[in-house]
């Protein structure tokens, strides 16, 4: 994957992570910020960061649990230490900070 496409499956990806995120329940609040992060901010002040990171040509998140990065192998954006996929990981991530369980899709 080239960089043009690396960038372009990134921001159709943080797009769709926005898009789900409308549709929680949750009590929250999400900003897609020119550069490609998204900052996801809980009730209370925690925060989740998403971010593309194109030298790796991965994405990135930064949650209270850890950091993670994930590379698409694809069909799907997954977790380089336990391939876990992006959405299914996130849903984890976002209910654990909304003290709720989320499932993003």
């Amino acid at each position: 994957m080239n960089d043009t496409e690396f960038n372009a499956l990134a921001d159709a990806t943080l797009v769709r992570i926005e898009a789900a995120l409308e549709g929680c329940d949750a009590d929250l609040d999400f900003e897609l910020a020119a550069g490609g992060i998204l900052e996801i901010e809980f009730a209370d002040g925690s925060k989740i960061i998403v971010n593309r990171h194109g030298v790796a040509r991965e994405i990135w998140v930064a949650a209270k649990a850890g950091g993670f990065h994930f590379r698409h192998d694809g069909s799907a954006w997954r977790d380089t230490r336990d391939a876990v996929e992006l959405f299914e990981r996130l849903s984890s991530l976002v209910g654990q900070q909304a003290g709720q369980p989320v499932r993003l899709t």
